[in-house]
């Protein structure tokens, strides 16, 4: 049986966007009389039969948004992303939108996802999370001109302006610049620095926030690294703590990293050694430990603001000046 034609063939045909076409099966008033016709008659030649289900959804009021659950892994920092999903939910329902959760096990498998959701009907925008240097999702996305904010900056050349996309994350160097200079102020001059190995965007910018606290105190302090695990943060802090001029305090690119770190400081005997971790989760707050608190509800309003603007009712790709297509937002340190 041949295969129908769909919204891609249409726009190759015609030679426009996926979005183009989109707009002129839903609203052909606001798509230029020429480009208008030449889409239409590109649907006649083809026979494209638009999926009503999915001209309903977007034709009513309430829009729907998709965003990637991620899988279980266990372990103490997810929290940050479930509370992240929780208040987007929250704030798009009192927009009076509603919160589409899909599965994927990776960058490829969720693509495949947001096509089937997005051809459906299903959903008319994508809220994707944890970016990374290269993140094949965006350029999908981009290329097919779906509506999409990202809780994660592009990791680009330059982020704020001229990003690859619409962006929402939180200043994980502002975050540690605050831990060390809090540190700096209360502890002594030796701060150390315990995060994940090199060319993770967020654990590059996290330490860099450390970096120059530091510099701008004239302090100096180690860098360790070990990937995220509290077994490994702890077998490294508990060398770094055997050794004749150990720091003064620490400052962590996560929770994880952060128990690991007191827990090999009270192993030592030395249980007040100072340390900060980042996301605040309930883990930490237990164990009393300092920690940056990310605020993901911020996040959500972030992300809703760029997707949708002041409308509050339609979902659509947005023309923004250099410098405001993005939010960043600042971080709180939590003294404990």
């Amino acid at each position: 049986m041949a295969k129908l034609p769909t919204v891609e063939d249409v726009a190759l045909a015609a030679g426009v966007s996926r979005q183009t076409v989109s707009n002129v099966i839903n609203t052909p008033g606001i798509v230029k009389e020429a480009t208008r016709e030449r889409v239409q008659r590109a649907i006649a030649d083809l026979g494209y039969r638009p999926h009503m289900a999915a001209r309903r959804l977007r034709t009513q009021r309430s829009s729907t948004i998709g965003i990637h659950l991620d899988p279980y892994a266990g372990g103490i920092s997810g929290v940050v992303l479930d509370r992240f999903v929780h208040a987007l939910t929250e704030r798009a329902s009192e927009r009076g939108m509603r919160i589409q959760l899909y599965a994927a096990r990776s960058p490829a498998e969720e693509i495949v996802r947001m096509g089937e959701l997005t051809e459906g009907g299903e959903i008319d925008a994508v809220v994707i999370t944890g970016t990374f240097h290269g993140d094949p999702r965006t350029r999908w996305l981009v290329e097919r001109g779906i509506p999409f904010v990202a809780f994660g900056r592009p990791w680009g050349d330059d982020d704020v302006a001229a990003p690859a996309h619409l962006w929402v994350d939180v200043d994980g160097a502002a975050g540690t610049r605050a831990a060390t200079e809090h540190l700096l102020a209360t502890a002594g001059p030796r701060i150390a620095f315990l995060g994940w190995p090199a060319g993770s965007g967020t654990g590059d910018d996290r330490e860099r926030g450390w970096r120059e606290a530091m510099a701008a105190a004239g302090a100096s302090g180690r860098r360790l690294e070990c990937e995220e695990s509290v077994a490994l943060a702890r077998a490294l802090t508990a060398d770094l703590l055997s050794r004749p001029e150990r720091p003064d305090g620490i400052v962590c690119a996560s929770d994880s990293l952060a128990i690991g770190a007191h827990l090999a400081a009270a192993a030592a005997g030395i249980p007040d050694l100072p340390v900060i971790g980042f996301d605040n989760t309930p883990a930490v707050e237990a164990m009393g430990i300092s920690s940056v608190e990310q605020l993901p509800e911020e996040v959500a309003v972030g992300v809703l603001e760029l997707l949708m603007g002041a409308s509050g009712r339609v979902v659509a790709p947005r023309e923004t000046a250099a410098g405001e297509a993005h939010v960043l937002v600042e971080p709180r340190l939590v003294v404990r």
